[in-house]
């Protein structure tokens, strides 16, 4: 007997259009955003210069750069969602709604709000999500909408 394998993604027939689910968590770490700022060298004060934080921001606390938390969330949603069955990513909306700090822990919740086959691609789907991340406070720290497309079930190319 083939034994299943787990941590496979979501094909285009699980996702139909109202579904909801959501992704653990995450914690942003001091450590996270320092190594995300020098890894695309975002230099901007607010992510560098605490002192600058402390007395001149209006923001206060370690900030995490919004492009970082978008992608600790794409993260956390392509280990439970994508392994194996995501082809593509094709744009999005995004909205940064609240500031993510050191230390906050953060997830993801997902609608499907558009599910259609593709024309052009037999054997793949278009999905777009709402995504929005969600901070242990209950606040949303952005919105964003993604479409992906995704392997359907019964792929006519998928190797047997």
């Amino acid at each position: 007997m083939e034994l299943e394998t787990v941590g496979i993604g979501f094909y285009y027939e699980d996702l139909p259009v109202g579904r909801k689910f959501k992704t653990l968590g995450r914690t942003i770490q001091d450590a996270d955003i320092c190594a995300f700022i020098n890894v695309v060298h975002i230099t901007e004060m607010l992510f560098t210069d605490m002192e600058f934080l402390k007395n001149e921001s209006d923001i206060k606390g370690r900030l995490a750069p919004g492009p970082m938390v978008y992608a600790c969330c794409e993260g956390l949603l392509a280990q439970s969602t994508m392994q194996k069955t995501g082809y593509a990513f094709l744009g999005m909306e995004l909205k940064v709604e609240n500031p993510t700090f050191a230390g906050d822990t953060i997830h993801v919740e997902c609608e499907v709000i558009e599910a259609r086959l593709s024309k052009n691609r037999p054997g793949r789907g278009l999905v777009r999500t709402r995504n929005k991340v969600v901070k242990q406070n209950g606040l949303v720290a952005m919105t964003y909408t993604p479409l992906r497309m995704v392997k359907c079930r019964n792929d006519p190319g998928a190797k047997k």
